[in-house]
């Protein structure tokens, strides 16, 4: 135990020791931490999320090429059971589900009403789905695509209000250089790489997503090891120069959750942002399949103010 204990010690102050880029300047509060128990060798594995804006509804989809529909049970705001969850296998362009090679989707980005976009990592690529239920089409590639790295490619994958969308790696190949951003224009078949974001280790991109402020939201991780993990949120506005204004929103203590891949962004109620996330249990048995939810408190804007 003490031996233990020396470890996490040293470890923490490890981290602590590291240039983790813009520091908290919010008091993100976790209000919900729900393990999502499920069956079949097909459950498991959640790396992309949305959820509706009223947070009821939300789409996740497993690393395996499994997608799943359902809705949260609230009580006060916190999460507090799912209801109507559907499983099934994202369909190819042949209307078949992916074989092995092909089904790692890993970044999910859509509007729920309209048409799914899924990011891969293994054969990297883009597929837009009209339904969940619907055959996939790729997009056309980045010519980056190709050379990207092996299982640590198209992670984090956001959609705009007009239909943007924006796709990060979760490594560079260059230790240190920052995160490519590709982007795909509404309307556009041609993805550019118009700006990057800075990296801070050791965190890497997991998920993403842009919300009802139309600013971009990055969740990434860190694997500490025996320790567990420790994730991270950060916030930036988009402008026609980059990504600007970077705000980290969030940074969990090692451990407290486990592997956080999905990112949705709402607004509740109050009017607060709300971050909700779902983990990556890489169907193992001692690590967890669980919904996390942090609000932060958002102050009235002008346009709110009027609005009300």
């Amino acid at each position: 135990m003490r031996t233990r204990f020396v470890i996490s010690i040293a470890a923490l102050a490890a981290l602590l020791a590291l240039d983790l880029g813009a520091q908290p300047v919010s008091d993100a509060q976790l209000v919900s931490a729900y393990r999502w128990n499920g069956t079949g060798d097909n459950f498991g594995g959640f790396s992309g999320l949305e959820v509706s804006e009223d947070g009821t509804d939300f789409i996740a989809i497993t690393d395996r090429g499994y997608i799943a529909r359902g809705s949260f049970a609230r009580e006060k705001g916190a999460i507090t059971g799912l209801n109507t969850t559907r499983l099934g296998p994202l369909k190819s362009p042949k209307g078949t589900p992916f074989g092995r090679f092909r089904a790692d989707s890993e970044g999910l980005a859509s509007h729920m009403g309209g048409p799914l976009y899924v990011s891969f990592e293994a054969k990297h690529r883009v597929m837009r789905f009209g339904s969940v239920m619907s055959k996939g089409r790729e997009l056309r590639k980045h010519p980056d695509f190709k050379a990207l790295q092996n299982n640590s490619s198209l992670e984090a994958l956001a959609i705009d209000r007009i239909g943007t969308l924006y796709t990060i790696p979760e490594r560079t190949g260059v230790e240190g250089s920052p995160f490519p951003v590709y982007r795909l224009r509404a309307g556009s078949q041609t993805w550019d790489k118009p700006f990057t974001i800075p990296r801070h280790a050791p965190y890497l991109p997991v998920g993403a997503d842009i919300g009802p402020d139309g600013k971009f939201y990055l969740l990434e991780r860190h694997l500490s090891g025996i320790l567990g993990f420790t994730n991270r949120v950060r916030r930036f506005d988009i402008t026609p120069e980059g990504f600007k204004n970077e705000v980290e929103l969030l940074r969990t203590p090692v451990g407290l959750h486990d592997n956080l891949e999905g990112l949705a962004v709402w607004r509740d109620t109050d009017g607060n942002i709300r971050l909700t996330m779902v983990s990556d249990d890489n169907f193992k048995f001692y690590q967890t399949t669980e919904f996390v939810e942090y609000v932060v408190p958002t102050p009235a804007t002008k346009s709110d103010e009027v609005a009300n």
